[in-house]
């Protein structure tokens, strides 16, 4: 599974401090636990007092940590499984861009895909790589705006 940060709406209410804080010190008791041993149980503690013992095996138990730390930055996240591939609309959806912008990014070699019939699939590793390097791009292009206006004296 991959945890991808995004501005999709994840979680309804953005998390308290404490709820923050309580993901955080989860995360690392979870991640800690799985350094030092192969247990993968849980034991939970109820309102009534019961103390249930729940068997994960070690992965999911990694992957509840690592969505432990995306709480605990307060950043919206969305979860997909690896080898999950999107459609070209999909693609655009998840890029926050146009269909026929997906198409031309697929026809000049920027965006992977495989064929399937008639119909083009985008490996969701590609779509992530893709949409990171395309944040990169955006970035080095603001703090090229940025030094330009420095130079030019203006002060927005």
């Amino acid at each position: 599974m991959s945890i991808v940060e995004s501005a999709g709406d994840a979680l309804p209410e953005p998390l308290s401090k404490q709820d923050k804080e309580m993901a955080r010190v989860a995360q690392s008791l979870i991640m800690a636990s799985l350094d030092h041993s192969r247990a993968a149980t849980i034991v939970l503690n109820t309102d009534t007092g019961e103390h249930p013992t729940i068997s994960l095996p070690p992965a999911s138990l990694k992957l509840i940590g690592r969505l432990l730390g995306a709480l605990s930055t307060g950043r919206p996240f969305t979860v997909l499984p690896q080898k999950q591939e999107f459609t070209t609309l999909e693609a655009a959806n998840f890029l926050n861009v146009s269909r026929p912008f997906v198409s031309k990014e697929i026809a000049a070699g920027r965006l992977p895909h495989r064929m399937v019939g008639t119909h083009r699939r985008i490996p969701v590793q590609d779509l992530i790589a893709y949409a990171d390097k395309m944040r990169a791009g955006q970035a080095d292009a603001l703090d090229t705006l940025a030094d330009i206006d420095n130079e030019l004296g203006l002060d927005y």
